[in-house]
């Protein structure tokens, strides 16, 4: 099988290129360049996809001696990830950039591109399992990738290899050691990889502006304070909302609501943020068919944690509306929401959704 591995330049994409060549298949290395300006993509372990990261990934195909490419893919990435995450804020949605990157360029504009020029499948180093055809949680819990992957479909998920789903990370790296390859010890992404200050509020500033609103109390229906945009709060938040004054229980708040027409922040106490409804829209069936009843699955609102029993029933304008079995904090629209199967474990994914509105 001919396998096109999308190569980082972290250990765990060169693992799986590795196990690829390993496993007989014909591979050949990939980086993704996703800016214009990859010297500003990384900044210690925060950030990817910069020059550091292509020649990383070029040493490690020269290790496993297998061909190497750097794509590029900056003009999809701005459009379908990058424009995508700044408008979501600015319409009051908390978005997950990670999600859209699988959707929308690994596992569309890459694997669309892969497919054309022969290839069989795009190999990733992401922590997920395939077991005919079917996505899987992966071994290692603290690391699982599922959530971000919930939402490829049948398709692509056919035309897709994750050859590191069953290993806990730290025997990755003890692999990647034993194979000669330098990103054996080389720290872990973390963050949004495309603002590798970590300050996601100044990225956002900068391309929207001031837009200034009121901060209104829940409680007492006051407004509390002002702000300078809607995109510098998600849901849940607790810390940076801009209140001096304390609640009158003298309790923390936390942001309850984002109202993007009229720029109305509001807060409260943290039981105010318990949700044991969601409606969804755009979903996707990466078990298969769409379910024409209700559906009982456990749902997961994070990429690591934010999980609870439920009940999907699909909705007549397409969308599916979930009852909780217990309340979860929290719950933002623009994020996924994913959904597994209530097996004992509850490891296999059946779909994935877009968080529309919680209650």
């Amino acid at each position: 099988m001919r396998v096109l591995a999308a190569m980082s330049g972290g250990v765990d994409s060169a693992v799986a290129a590795a196990r690829a060549v390993d496993a007989g298949h014909d591979v050949v290395g990939v980086h993704l360049a996703l800016s214009e300006t990859p010297d500003a993509l990384r900044s210690g372990s925060r950030g990817c996809c910069s020059r550091e990261d292509a020649d990383d990934a070029r040493r490690a195909a020269d290790v496993l001696d297998i061909p190497f490419y750097v794509w590029d893919f900056a003009a999809p990435f701005s459009a379908g990830v990058v424009d995508d995450f700044v408008a979501a804020y600015a319409a009051g949605r908390t978005p997950n950039p990670c999600v859209r990157c699988n959707e929308r360029i690994k596992f569309a504009a890459l694997l669309d591109k892969a497919l054309a020029l022969g290839f069989d499948a795009v190999c990733t180093g992401h922590y997920a399992r395939l077991s005919d055809g079917v996505l899987r949680r992966a071994v290692d819990d603290g690391k699982d990738q599922s959530y971000v992957l919930a939402v490829l479909t049948p398709f692509q998920l056919a035309h897709a290899l994750f050859p590191i789903g069953d290993t806990p990370k730290a025997q990755v790296r003890a692999e990647a050691a034993e194979r000669g390859l330098r990103v054996a010890d080389k720290p872990d992404s973390h963050d949004i990889c495309f603002i590798p200050s970590g300050d996601t509020r100044a990225f956002l500033a900068e391309r929207l502006g001031a837009r200034p609103g009121p901060i209104v109390d829940a409680v007492s229906g006051e407004v509390i304070g002002d702000h300078a945009g809607v995109h510098g709060f998600t849901v849940g938040q607790r810390k940076g909302i801009g209140v001096d004054r304390p609640a009158a229980d003298g309790r923390p708040r936390y942001v309850l609501g984002i109202e993007p027409v009229s720029a109305t922040v509001t807060v409260g106490p943290a039981e105010a943020l318990d949700v044991r409804e969601i409606d969804t829209e755009t979903p996707v069936w990466g078990c298969g068919t769409a379910p024409d009843g209700p559906v009982s699955c456990v749902v997961q609102v994070r990429a690591h944690g934010g999980l609870a029993p439920a009940t999907a029933w699909p909705t007549a304008r397409d969308g599916l509306h979930v009852e909780l079995g217990e309340p979860l904090r929290g719950v933002a629209p623009g994020q996924s929401a994913a959904f597994y199967r209530p097996d004992p474990g509850g490891d296999v994914v059946l779909g994935s959704a877009v968080i529309s509105a919680a209650r």
